[in-house]
């Protein structure tokens, strides 16, 4: 990883490279080829609002599964701080946590991804979500401040619309969910746009369908 390279990363590029020690072993992006991948930051292990996302990820772990979709923290924190933090998480909550956490003490893998804020802090991560697909593409990226905590099935659920759009072409629309109707792409031309208002699909108007 180019350790001087610390702009944020763009969706639909390469997501940047790294290798790291986690609670599971060395880990880096290449590990995660042909599966979607959700990394998030938290800004310290033994925080509240930090456990009750972890304990919502651990909760959801089996739904990301299904999906074909690994899920992997990071902190600026020591691994042994992480193992402390999630045996406590199970002994407390009764939750088990079994995605892995990286230990980021120089903080390359939260620079290299943007998620150093100096306005929020400079020597811990903000709340950041970054969602790869199996070929290593950044697809999506959410940030929260250190106060408000993420919402996990907004993260599965806007998981599931990557995969379904990537499927069919078609795009999602606000709170979307699988099964439900979805997005035609505009037309390009007026000869499409007169085409459109006799298809198929469920058209309000030339540029406005939904699949049925």
């Amino acid at each position: 990883m180019n350790q001087q390279n610390y702009g944020l990363p763009r969706i639909n590029e390469k997501a940047p490279d790294f290798k790291a020690r986690t609670t599971h072993g060395e880990k880096s992006l290449k590990d995660y080829e042909g599966k979607w991948l959700v990394l998030f930051s938290h800004p310290a292990d033994f925080t509240p609002v930090c456990s009750t996302e972890f304990i919502g990820f651990a909760n959801h772990q089996d739904e990301f599964d299904k999906i074909n979709t690994e899920l992997l923290g990071l902190s600026i924190d020591s691994v042994y701080s992480h193992i402390a933090w999630v045996r406590s998480l199970e002994e407390n909550f009764g939750v088990k946590v079994k995605f892995p956490i990286i230990e980021d003490l120089s903080m390359d893998v939260a620079k290299a991804y943007g998620m150093i804020h100096p306005g929020a802090g400079d020597t811990s991560a903000v709340r950041a979500t970054f969602i790869i697909d199996p070929k290593g593409v950044l697809r999506a990226f959410v940030y929260y401040p250190m106060s408000n905590g993420r919402s996990i099935p907004e993260i599965l659920r806007l998981v599931q619309g990557l995969q379904h759009s990537d499927q069919t072409g078609f795009a999602t629309p606000e709170n979307w969910k699988p099964g439900q109707a979805c997005i035609v792409p505009p037309p390009k031309t007026t000869q499409e746009a007169e085409q459109r208002m006799s298809s198929v699909h469920d058209v309000t108007d030339w540029y406005f369908s939904k699949t049925k």
